[in-house]
This record gives C-alpha cells, sequence and structure tokens, in this order.
C-alpha cells in the first residue's frame, strides 16, 4: 500500500494532460525538465554528466539495492524489454540511481547491476545530488536510516522517465513493478522510435539552452 502512494503521489506531480495517450506510459514532452546530473558511474569510479549519454535512449530509475521486491523486480523485466529492442538495444542505457549511497557503494552497485543486464549503469551521488536529483524529477525518496537491517528504512517512486537522444523527456513508463505485466511489444517499439527519430525540441528544454 505504501509503494502504491509514493507512486500515485509522484505520477500526480505530471499535469493531468499527460495522460491522453496510451496507457503503458505517459507522455510528458514539454512537461519535464532534460536530462542533467552530475554522478559517479559505479562501473568506472569517474565522474559522469548527462552530455556523456547524449546519442542513447536513456531510462532513468530511483531504486537501492537492499530492496526486497519492487527493484530486483523491475530490473528483470527491464532485462526482458531488452531483449526485444533489438538493435535499439546499444542506443539505449538504463540508469539505476542509488538513494541509499550509505550502503550502495560503487562496487556494491556494479555487482549488483551486473546480475541483471550489461546495459545497466549504476549512479551514486552524495546526499545533495540526489536530493537535487530527485526534486528535478519531483520522485519521492527518502532514507531513515537504522542500526537494525529490519528498521532500516528506504522509500522510493517507482517510475522510469525515458529521455530521448537530446536528452529531452518523452515519456514516464509509470511502474514495472510487482503484480505488474509490462506490455512489452508496445514499449519497445516506442524505444525503438526515440533510437531513429529525430527528437523534438521541448519549450523547457529551449529554456535550458537559452541560459
Amino acid at each position: 500500500m505504501l509503494r502504491r502512494l509514493v507512486l500515485a503521489l509522484a505520477v500526480l506531480t505530471i499535469p493531468a494532460a499527460a495522460f491522453a495517450a496510451a496507457n503503458h506510459v505517459v507522455p510528458v514532452t514539454g512537461l519535464v525538465p532534460p536530462l542533467a546530473f552530475t554522478m559517479k558511474d559505479a562501473s568506472t569510479g569517474k565522474i559522469v554528466t548527462a552530455a556523456d549519454f547524449r546519442g542513447k535512449v536513456v531510462m532513468l530509475y530511483f531504486g537501492y539495492t537492499n530492496c526486497p521486491d519492487v527493484c530486483p523486480d523491475t530490473l528483470y523485466k527491464l532485462h526482458q524489454l531488452y531483449l526485444r529492442l533489438g538493435a535499439a538495444a546499444d542506443k539505449t542505457v538504463f540508469l539505476f540511481v542509488t538513494v541509499d549511497p550509505k550502503r550502495d557503494t560503487l562496487p556494491v552497485l556494479k555487482k549488483y547491476l551486473a546480475l541483471f543486464d550489461p546495459h545497466f549503469v549504476g549512479l551514486r551521488g552524495n546526499a545533495n545530488q540526489i536530493y537535487q536529483l530527485t526534486r528535478r524529477y519531483r520522485v519521492v525518496a527518502s532514507v531513515h536510516p537504522s542500526p537494525d537491517p529490519e528498521k532500516y528504512e528506504v522509500v522510493h517512486s517507482a517510475l522510469i522517465y525515458v529521455f530521448g537522444t537530446h536528452g529531452n523527456a518523452r515519456f514516464i513508463i509509470p511502474d514495472l513493478g510487482l503484480n505488474h505485466h509490462p506490455d512489452y511489444a508496445a514499449l519497445a517499439s516506442d524505444i525503438q522510435k526515440l533510437s531513429i527519430k529525430p527528437q523534438p525540441r521541448g519549450l523547457l528544454t529551449w529554456l535550458a539552452q537559452l541560459g
């Protein structure tokens, strides 16, 4: 119930007009800021920014490696999606931003994501970087540490933001977690189209470029 509430709160921050299209995605072109971040790549240990992923379709997700259910289920389903992308798989990258950097060190992130798919990239930032990124994309995330692992609580939304090859936000995949059965064919088609077609410049992208 808590996870459903978190998801609902996150989705409700997107204007109602965005829900006009097919229910497997929520279109957000021109409504969400372009991709922007500065964090460390778990696979290399180097600092990366959104510019390092230009030219690829980017899926952005917030989670943590100790998640008992939603995260591993989502990652498994994303792997299944990648298997259906064909040539577009090499033009698509999934960014997993940890909201629990205290426990999710770079080696932990790298090892965890390697269990699911080689296209998955772990990103780790400090508390301020994570806060700024979750705020930028209106993502619900909080960590309540405890010496008792049973009481160590992490809350995060299950949304996946999808950005076109120029970094423009195009749509949201609302949830791939528990009790959800993705329309893999439709999702693969959406991503394949983004990987080969020029992406429109939304109003927010244009304003950002003016700055």
